[in-house]
């Protein structure tokens, strides 16, 4: 079987397998084991200050010399809507009851980043090899720059559309995130999750569609997922949950029993949490309101509210009111350090494809 190999060699790892910037979960320890194994390593941005990220890539330098990849957001700043957010509180007011806090108390703000020109600056500075994006791309002169900082550009695209849309804007490889992927949905042309394609059904069609190589995301988790994507002509695979049992993952204990146990089998696509659709574990606020409510303001600001209530449940043990956001792959993941996990992945692929 042919292997395409030009994602490798665009972006200059050896082996095709992308570790899938998680915000949260993602550290620079993870990022370092997968590169140094081989793979793409990748720092999530979202959640970061440009302190925080500065001395992440510092540290991911001090102990590999492989290709990074820094990935940012870049969705519409949300539009403030007083009465959407009251409404949503008075949704979540039998909660706040429940758990004695304060129906009143000012809500925390939720905010992920938009790749913005300061956040462009700061990649100026920093030059790391590849920079991608989810929820679409920049504006065009911010993606100039970052072109001309000398970084390669991924981005997700959830149908043939959007692959299109973003091989027209210049991105140099693109991952086709299948309905699959746990965390959020790369979707910017559309927000109907129920069209979704999953991988298998995605990748071979992104394939036809483009020119640049195509990474396969979404339910990958052991060798078998990584040949089918390459024999579906993948150049490279982006896996994400399997990360999350490395033990240089940071998740909460909560999230870790979740996704070991049968709850892991049982996800769904779900706004509740921050406001656009992303895949979770079933827990009882997704039960309860379901997994999509109109009710949900823009993303990030859903987020906010819940807060508290994560905050006062969490530490009895409790993922009611937490995304545990998960992949459908997740029962097939090993507890491995990650670069040993990488490579397992890859040997056990090798194996089955035979040499290249």
């Amino acid at each position: 079987m042919h292997i395409d190999r030009r994602f490798r060699e665009l972006v200059g790892t050896e082996l095709p397998i992308v570790l899938a910037p998680m915000a949260g979960p993602g550290t620079p320890e993870l990022a370092i084991a997968v590169a140094e194994a081989g793979g793409l390593g990748s720092l999530p941005c979202a959640m970061l200050g440009d302190d925080q990220i500065r001395a992440g890539l510092g540290i991911i330098r001090q102990r590999t010399s492989r290709p990074i990849n820094l990935n940012f957001f870049c969705h519409k700043p949300a539009r403030p809507d007083a009465t959407r957010e009251a409404e949503w509180r008075r949704l979540l007011e039998p909660y706040y009851i429940e758990l004695g806090l304060d129906t009143k108390a000012e809500a925390p703000s939720s905010n992920r980043k938009s790749f913005d020109s300061e956040l462009c600056s700061l990649v100026e500075e920093l030059r790391p090899e590849i920079v991608s994006f989810h929820f679409g791309l920049p504006e065009e002169a911010l993606l100039g720059r970052v072109k001309a900082a000398g970084a390669k550009v991924i981005s997700s695209a959830t149908t043939v559309a959007e692959a299109k849309w973003l091989e027209s804007r210049g991105c140099d490889a693109i991952i086709a995130q299948g309905a699959e992927a746990g965390g959020h949905r790369g979707m910017f042309l559309t927000s109907e999750i129920d069209t979704q394609s999953g991988t298998m059904a995605l990748v071979p069609q992104v394939v036809d569609a483009v020119s640049v190589p195509v990474i396969a995301a979404g339910g990958i988790a052991d060798s078998r997922g990584i040949v089918a994507a390459l024999a579906l002509g993948a150049s490279a695979v982006q896996i994400g949950t399997a990360y999350l049992f490395c033990p240089e993952a940071k998740v909460p204990p909560v999230h870790q029993a979740a996704l070991r146990n049968e709850a892991a089998d049982n996800t769904a696509l779900t706004n509740i949490f921050t406001g656009r659709p992303a895949r979770g574990i079933v827990n009882r606020l997704m039960r309860e309101l379901g997994p999509m409510s109109r009710k949900a303001p823009e993303f990030p600001l859903a987020g906010g509210p819940l807060s508290p209530l994560r905050a006062a449940s969490e530490p009895n043990g409790s993922g009611d009111f937490m995304s545990l956001w998960s992949g459908q792959g997740a029962p097939l993941a090993v507890e491995l350090p990650a670069g040993e996990l990488t490579r397992k992945l890859w040997a056990e692929a090798m194996g089955q494809l035979g040499p290249e």
